[in-house]
């Protein structure tokens, strides 16, 4: 009758283990942030092994069943899917949850070109990626601050709301040659986080291009006004600016550079000729020369 008894007793034992190992179950937390720590709560009596495993690290630690388990911060400060699994013996739970990114405190920006003409409709372009104190991808909208400026002159400003991480724009640059300032940062959540880059503004092409001729001794003397932009800018020194004479003989071409914001050539001498000036595409004022202008 002992032995009997005492098999009833290990019968009962091994199906409460049993029955105790399968109620033994995990809750995690509904929302987890990244480095701010969290509990992951436990079903169960006795005692068991918690598995963590996330996108940059794994923990093992011995756990009291029914009582909560406490995630260090910095035990979870990437961001992304983490699994937890209770184990014992040769049972297991296990359950999978998120651990978002947290406040936006940094940027990384890039902007494009870095040199570029004035004037120019969505020439310059910028691109920020946002991400928390962790270098964890910002997924939340949030919104961004672009500023260009030249010195001494209000900055352009726009506001982009970054979508999964991302936030771009197109900017035209400015009408005033110089080293424009390219400015990203985070308006909102008290970060200082402000990324600069320098974008070169110069002139554009000319614009209202002019010259005049005179007698040279046995040559043609012609020299433009000095040359700027449709903005106002000087078009920069070493642009080169050609000259063309037309006369019976045929025609002469001479390519200058500018120099102290003028151009100017020497031209075969004729008795009749037309004279022209152009700067790339930009052609300027004709003369005629021995006929009037």
């Amino acid at each position: 009758m002992r032995k009997l008894l005492l098999g009833v007793v290990m019968i009962a034992m091994c199906w409460f283990a049993a029955y105790a190992a399968h109620a033994a179950e995990l809750q995690p937390p509904a929302h987890a942030v990244a480095g701010a720590g969290f509990d992951i709560k436990t079903s169960g009596s006795g005692s068991d092994t918690l598995i963590l495993i996330g996108p940059a690290s794994a923990l093992k630690r011995e756990v009291a069943l029914g009582e909560p388990v406490s995630i260090a911060g910095d035990e979870a400060r990437a961001a992304g899917r983490y699994l937890a699994i209770l184990s014992s013996g040769g049972d297991s739970t296990s359950k999978e949850f998120f651990v978002s990114s947290g406040q936006a405190s940094d940027l990384v920006f890039l902007a494009r070109p870095s040199r570029v003409a004035t004037a120019q409709k969505g020439a310059i372009s910028g691109v920020a990626f946002v991400f928390d104190e962790y270098k964890n991808l910002v997924l939340a909208p949030t919104p961004v601050k672009f500023a260009l400026s030249v010195e001494g002159h209000a900055p352009v400003l726009r506001t982009v709301t970054a979508r999964e991480g991302v936030a771009w724009t197109h900017m035209d640059s400015t009408s005033n040659q110089g080293a424009a300032q390219f400015v990203a940062s985070l308006p909102q959540g008290g970060s200082d986080a402000s990324i600069r880059r320098v974008v070169q503004q110069v002139a554009a092409e000319a614009c209202n291009l002019r010259m005049k001729a005179q007698p040279q001794g046995n040559a043609i003397l012609v020299e433009t006004e000095p040359i700027k932009d449709c903005s106002g800018n000087p078009v920069p020194d070493g642009t080169i600016v050609t000259f063309t004479e037309t006369d019976a003989s045929g025609i002469s071409t001479v390519d200058a550079r500018i120099k102290k914001d003028v151009a100017r050539a020497e031209l075969p001498a004729s008795h009749s000729a037309t004279i022209n000036v152009a700067s790339g595409v930009v052609l300027g004022n004709e003369i005629h020369w021995g006929g009037g202008q």
